[in-house]
């Protein structure tokens, strides 16, 4: 499903944003998705069927959606994720009562017959993502690199020069220098335990997702706990399977003696690929 050339849109029109998609034969009616605020300035979140597919959508304000406008509001951290937030509600209600398509945010049309002719034209992809992810649901893991020893946490002695200050004791700079480079190495070597962990991590959980995908890992977080993940991923796990998947996660971690961070269970958005 494509974008549409928001440019063209005479501003005071409105243009049929779509949130997600799901079988026009399920369990699906407007009670589903009444009462939902959608985004803002949009009018009531509403079901437009096409086929054997229906659509989760809400006339916006066209002139929200220029590429000025959109652009400017991807600089705002709390604007964009204010909009992530609405997007995502009504996601999570259409996939309540079954299979539901997300789409990525700011998915949207110059009217119904354009959104209509999109669900028309990707029928097919969009039956294969459903049947994909039926009765399936998005887990995320991150597993943790430990935390540094609070020795070397310390600040590093500073060889004492010249300047007013008594010079070193004889061997003192090549102590320092010995000191230094073991910490690295220690630090490096967590590393390598801690990416050999993260991967027999992945490999069980593998075993037990239909399918799963790898994340870009993250640096410390200021302000957070300062540790590191070594291993971002998310797994696509049948509903039946869920407290498994808990359990797992929690045996790896003692066996381990690593951090791992279980969250989900979320809609699939990682496993609907391109539609």
């Amino acid at each position: 499903m494509t974008h549409p050339v928001r440019r063209h849109r005479a501003p005071e029109a409105g243009a049929t944003y779509v949130f997600a998609v799901c079988r026009g034969t399920r369990a699906v009616n407007t009670a589903d998705v009444a009462g939902l605020a959608g985004l803002p300035g949009g009018a009531a979140v509403r079901l437009l069927p096409s086929g054997t597919l229906t659509a989760v959508v809400q006339t916006v304000p066209a002139a929200d959606f220029t590429d000025e406008v959109w652009q400017s509001r991807l600089s705002d951290r709390q604007e964009i994720e204010r909009y992530a937030r609405a997007h995502h509600e009504v996601v999570s209600a259409a996939a309540v009562h079954g299979s539901a398509v997300p789409l990525p945010l700011a998915t949207l049309y110059h009217d119904d017959d354009r959104a209509r002719r999109a669900l028309d034209d990707e029928a097919h992809r969009f039956h294969g993502v459903l049947k994909r992810i039926a009765h399936h649901a998005e887990w995320g893991v991150k597993v943790y690199e430990p935390e540094c020893p609070a020795a070397e946490e310390e600040r590093d002695p500073v060889p004492v020069g010249s300047g007013g200050r008594a010079a070193p004791a004889p061997g003192a700079g090549l102590a320092y220098l010995n000191r230094k480079r073991g910490i690295q190495e220690r630090r490096e070597k967590r590393r390598e335990q801690a990416l050999s962990v993260a991967e027999s991590v992945d490999a069980e959980l593998r075993s037990l997702a239909a399918v799963s995908r790898r994340l870009r890992t993250h640096g410390a977080v200021p302000g957070v706990d300062g540790r590191v993940h070594v291993l971002n991923a998310t797994y696509l796990v049948a509903e039946e399977r869920a407290a498994e998947l808990a359990a797992l996660v929690w045996a790896l971690g003692e066996r381990t003696g690593t951090r791992i961070e279980l969250t989900g269970p979320w809609v699939p958005y990682s496993f609907v690929g391109e539609v």
